[in-house]
Order: C-alpha cells, then sequence, then structure tokens
C-alpha cells in the first residue's frame, strides 16, 4: 500500500519552506536501534529486495547528515572494512559517496570521508540553517541523540522506520525514542520488503 493520506503537505508544498529532512532507522519490534547479541548486522533479516531498495533510496540526490559519535564509528568501519564501503551496487557505499554535514564541536578536519563538511554549534541551529539553504533534501541515518533533539525541536519532516521482524528483550540496545516528548504520526508510505520486513514512514506532529 502506497498513499498520502488527505490533507497532508505536498512535496512542493513543503520544498519551498524548507528542505525536507528525514530521520532514517532501523528498529526491533520493541523498539530497539543496536543488540549485543550474536544477531550478526541487519539482526540477520536483509534480503535482496531489501538491499536494493535501500541502494535506490541513497542513489537520490542528497545530503546526509550525522552526529560526531555515529560518524566516527562510520568512518572506524570503513577503515577496518574498506570492502564494504567500495563494493559496487551497495547502499553503503552510496552513504559514504553523498555529500555529507557533520554536526560536531569535537571534530576537526580533514577527515577521511569523500564530501564531509563539519559543521559546529548549536545542532538545532545548525540544521535549521542547513535546512533553509540545501537545495536537495536531508537525510540522518542513526545518529539517535542528534535526531532526538532534531525531533524535539520540530525539525524532522520525515520518520522512516525499517522495522526488523524480531524481538530482543534480552540483548536490545540503545532505545530509539526514549527521552522524547509525545507525537502524533501520519503514515504516509508504508511497504514490505522481502515479505518479512516493513518501512513505514510517518510525518511527525508534536502532540
Amino acid at each position: 500500500m502506497r498513499g498520502r493520506p488527505e490533507g497532508a503537505p505536498t512535496g512542493f508544498e513543503e520544498r519551498i519552506m524548507t528542505a525536507i529532512y528525514t530521520f532514517d532507522v532501523f528498529s526491533t519490534l520493541d523498539g530497539y536501534g543496536n543488540h549485543t547479541g550474536d544477531w550478526g548486522g541487519y539482526w540477520g533479516k536483509q534480503g535482496p529486495e531489501f538491499l536494493e531498495h535501500r541502494f535506490g533510496q541513497y542513489s537520490e540526490q542528497q545530503r546526509l547528515v550525522f552526529g560526531a559519535a555515529t560518524f566516527r564509528d562510520n568512518m572506524e568501519m570503513a577503515a577496518a572494512f574498506p570492502g564494504a564501503f567500495e563494493e559496487p551496487g551497495s547502499w553503503i557505499t552510496q552513504l559514504r559517496n553523498l555529500p555529507a554535514t557533520v554536526v560536531s564541536n569535537t571534530l576537526e578536519g580533514p577527515v577521511d570521508w569523500p564530501d564531509a563538511t563539519i559543521a559546529s554549534g548549536d545542532a538545532v541551529e545548525v540544521i535549521t540553517r542547513l535546512k533553509q539553504e540545501s537545495d536537495v533534501p536531508l537525510r540522518s541515518h542513526g545518529s539517535l541523540a542528534l535526531n532526538r533533539a532534531l525531533l524535539a525541536a520540530g525539525l524532522v519532516n520525515r520518520i522512516q522506520v525499517t522495522v526488523i521482524p524480531v524481538i530482543t528483550g534480552k540483548t536490545g540496545a540503545t532505545r530509539i525514542f526514549d527521552g522524547l516528548p509525545d507525537f502524533d504520526l501520519t503514515l504516509l508510505e508504508t511497504r514490505t520488503l522481502d515479505g518479512n520486513l516493513q518501512e513505514l514512514i510517518y510525518q511527525p506532529t508534536l502532540h
């Protein structure tokens, strides 16, 4: 099923105000963004349709936004596993090659990343300005602390949640939405990938 609820802003209406900002996150059914168990990457649930869909999304013209901790993690993984960030047809390769803004008051350039700009200062002010200036959509994968702050400030236009079909009551790590205020969510799109994963795209509104 795909569609737009009646009364929801059109893409054009939103673009004339500011660039669309999407918070893109993987979540277990019980709301965890990571694990300490033996599940492996993607909790072992990835399939060809999911990976192809991710590649398509990250092949679109856009700018990525990272918090400092997530950016450091990605740089460390790229150094440790260079093949994973250079594989043709991989969404991870596309992620690394997209222009990126890193919100950090501790990192200093240059950094080992093809097209990264470090922006210091208050995160809400940095992203408010970036949304006003950017002529392409903005997307942030992970970076939970940063995106919690941006959600609370009303700067996130889309929450894209890929629901991983597992419950990690024992090994779940990092609750995604803890500490946030209450939100109403308007469902904009939904799709099933590989018959098992659910991608849900919501428009959040402070309750």
